[in-house]
């Protein structure tokens, strides 16, 4: 199996001005062989129709490149707050990424576990969690629509999911949906306190999040360093290799069985010559 299919290495992309015109220009400038887009304001609830054009566009480059995409909802987005204007627009505005993800040929669409705001027990977020995001889950019936791919965050306040086995929980409250899958983003995991360094960090880790959701769920990597120590609770990403975390711990990630044909994101400093140096330094670790 040659690297890029075992794990493509790409980024986020801006879109602004066009799906296929902006982002797959500047997907090509990184050499990325995977992308990830927002499909709407990352920070606000609008919920924008595409344009078809740009969408075919997009959807036949990527085929065409063999450049799996990806979603990443708005940030906004909380099942577990006790804010019920905050509730329902979480609900309308991942059902739009949802939606845009099938329109423009996504694999996956990413979104954060949330917190439990306003002081509620974790037990009481679960539950809104599950009435809120089942219904949605229930609702991808076609063949082409995206799978939900949930992020865990760096375990700031009433973090609802940041250790890997807070996804058991996660998963159990949603019925491990079979369209439901993981995003790991390895500055997040390490911050929430999972050492990734050292001969045998990152692929215990892996295992830690395999024996808690099981083989085959794992769907997407953010590969970002820390800027901050392990365990900092902390959400600052660092380039690869000057952070924390460090170039090898991203080596052992890309031989672990888990990681097999699963795609790397970056989501680091550095605007475009910065995105292009991470990206070429994830190739050469997979590629030796």
């Amino acid at each position: 199996m040659s690297g890029a299919a075992r794990n493509p290495i790409g980024g986020h992309v801006p879109v602004a001005g066009g799906l296929n015109s902006v982002g797959l220009a500047y997907a090509r400038d990184l050499g990325a062989e995977t992308v990830q887009v927002f499909v709407a304001n990352p920070r606000g609830w609008a919920t924008p129709a595409g344009s078809p054009r740009q969408d075919e566009e997009f959807r036949a480059a990527c085929a065409a490149g063999s450049i799996p995409a990806y979603v990443h909802a708005p940030y906004l987005i909380n099942f577990g707050s006790h804010t019920e204007a905050t509730a329902e627009r979480s609900v309308e505005s991942l059902r739009h990424s949802l939606r845009r993800g099938r329109e423009i040929g996504a694999l996956g669409v990413v979104v954060h576990t949330g917190s439990a705001t306003g002081g509620r027990d974790r037990a009481v977020a679960l539950a809104q969690v599950r009435e809120r995001l089942l219904p949605l889950l229930d609702e991808l019936t076609h063949d082409d629509d995206p799978f939900l791919l949930l992020e865990s965050t760096a375990g700031q306040g009433a973090s609802l999911c940041s250790r890997t086995w807070d996804f058991g929980p996660y998963f159990e409250a949603l019925d491990a949906h079979p369209k439901l899958g993981v995003c790991l983003d390895t500055c997040h995991v390490f911050a929430a306190g999972h050492d990734l360094t050292g001969p045998h960090g990152m692929h215990r880790t892996l295992d830690l999040l395999v024996e808690t959701v099981g083989e085959g769920r794992l769907r997407l990597i953010h590969a970002n360093d820390s800027m901050d120590l392990v365990g900092a609770h902390k959400d600052r990403h660092a380039n690869i290799g000057a952070g924390h975390i460090g170039e090898e711990p991203f080596r052992a990630l890309m031989t672990h069985p888990a990681t097999e044909g699963v795609p790397l994101i970056i989501e680091t400093p550095g605007g475009k010559e910065g995105h292009a140096a991470d990206v070429e330094r994830l190739k050469k670790l997979r590629d030796g």
